[in-house]
């Protein structure tokens, strides 16, 4: 699987309503972005739905009017069910969610897509320390992610910051794709690269003026 170096994740939480995330959203992909995880800490179920399958509809539509956007991989957070249910083409789990292998149960290896490039269901597993990862490394996770890199805003109660000597020992204990989570801005996502990640998972760098911010990104992490 291709991972791409910037791995944006949309939190309800950080804007002021349904329509400004789906305008983020679309700002995103046009400035290159490949792939989004819709994350929603807070929503009931209907909306997380109503969300992600209008995300989707949306991008969609946007892809097929211009030649040069590319419909980007969609990723749900924690919710197995949602996946299915908005079509969406991978699964990102926590530690206190379902198990890696009771999630893959239910998404599937493959799903049937128009887009040839999107038949592999994707699975990943949050992990945030060295046991953690050593653990998920031996599921059937497509990725693993590791952090808080650095201190970050965005969980009420965080675990403990691994920094950049956490990503190198993680980048050690596996050859799967890394990718790095927290407190990751344009000032310090190249040193998260260099340390061995293969992509940085953002959330607040992202949210003022998404599309400016993203090829900021871009061109930082080339």
């Amino acid at each position: 699987m291709h991972l791409p170096r910037l791995y944006p994740i949309l939190d309800p939480d950080c804007f002021a309503d349904a329509n400004a995330i789906f305008a983020a959203a679309e700002e995103l992909v046009a400035a290159g972005c490949t792939l989004l995880q819709y994350r929603n800490k807070s929503g009931n179920a209907r909306q997380m739905l109503d969300h992600a399958r209008e995300l989707k509809a949306r991008l969609a539509a946007a892809s097929r009017s211009n030649i040069k956007l590319i419909m980007p991989t969609l990723i749900m957070n924690d919710r197995a069910d949602l996946c299915l249910a908005a079509g969406f083409d991978g699964l990102h789990i926590g530690q206190d969610d379902l198990s890696p292998e009771s999630a893959r149960r239910i998404i599937g290896n493959e799903f049937q897509s128009e887009d040839v490039r999107n038949n592999l269901r994707w699975l990943g597993v949050s992990t945030h320390n060295p046991e953690q990862l050593a653990a998920a490394d031996q599921t059937s996770a497509e990725y693993l992610a590791i952090g808080p890199i650095f201190a970050t805003g965005s969980k009420a109660n965080p675990d403990p910051v691994v920094g950049l000597e956490g990503v190198r020992r993680a980048r050690e204990l596996t050859r799967k794709p890394l990718v790095a989570i927290g407190g990751i801005t344009r000032a310090n996502a190249r040193s998260v690269i260099d340390a061995g990640a293969d992509a940085v998972a953002v959330i607040s760098d992202l949210v003022t003026n998404p599309r400016k911010s993203a090829e900021e990104f871009l061109r930082i992490l080339r």
